[in-house]
């Protein structure tokens, strides 16, 4: 696991946006970041996850979070757009933002993968973070430091028989993340990494692996201390890098 002890109030004041996060790492990384001082805005597609957060983020007395709900993958460009208006009229700026939202697609050989699937996991995985990137970034260059974190893969790095678009998406993740981090290097106070989570107890984690003991599988909260170190600023010299948080 990684090894990071992070202070109580290390995101104190920053401004989080976390996509899909209304279950799983999402969840439970944008209550983590506001257990640690950040105001999260909870972006996810379905409002009453997204409801029950906000109350349990509120209920524990941490700065008041925010609600988008939005589905990234009907999304168009206007709808980023939109977003990005309504972020600068109530916040101003942006400190980071996590690129935890995916869909897994199916389990099947390329041959006879479903083209359909294949479009629904690109834009997810892929197209949404691009998306989002490339509009708030106006918003991101007036943080003192931003962070970006994509969402990577073991798949996402070795390919894997029958993981199709989902480990397609995560070696494009990888290229997008090392490509923006390049451009930003020594010319913004914006940085760009990826992580990959590893085996963790979420609901994607048992449709990939259904005869697997949840028990068994590491839950979510054991690999946030890499979350944080990545949104705070002790990573302030990290930059392109794709870190195991296992």
């Amino acid at each position: 696991m990684f090894e990071y002890q992070a202070p109580e109030n290390i995101l104190q004041d920053r401004i989080i946006l976390v996509t899909g996060a209304g279950d799983g790492i999402g969840r439970v990384a944008a209550k983590t970041f506001a257990a640690h001082g950040a105001t999260v805005i909870l972006l996810g597609r379905t409002l009453e996850k997204l409801e029950n957060v906000y109350d349990e983020i509120e209920a524990a007395g941490h700065p008041q979070p925010a609600l988008v709900p939005l589905n990234l993958e009907s999304a168009q460009e206007h709808d980023y757009i939109e977003l990005t208006n309504t972020l600068e009229q109530e916040f101003g700026r942006l400190d980071g933002i996590l690129h935890n939202a995916g869909i897994l697609g199916v389990r099947t050989p390329i041959e006879s993968y479903d083209p359909v699937i294949w479009q629904q996991v690109m834009q997810v995985n892929l197209n949404a973070p691009f998306m989002l990137t490339q509009t708030l970034m106006p918003l991101l260059e007036r943080s003192d430091n931003a962070s970006i974190i994509f969402t990577s893969s073991g798949v996402g790095r070795t390919g894997k028989a029958y993981w199709g678009a989902y480990a397609a998406s995560k070696f494009a993740t990888e290229g997008l993340m090392q490509t923006l981090a390049d451009e930003l290097e020594n010319v913004t106070n914006i940085r760009a990494n990826c992580i990959n989570p590893g085996a963790t107890r979420t609901k994607m984690r048992e449709a990939a692996y259904m005869a697997e003991n949840p028990a068994t599988v590491t839950p979510a909260e054991d690999i946030m201390p890499l979350y944080l170190y990545l949104m705070s600023k002790d990573s302030l010299e990290v930059n392109g890098q794709s870190l195991n948080a296992q």
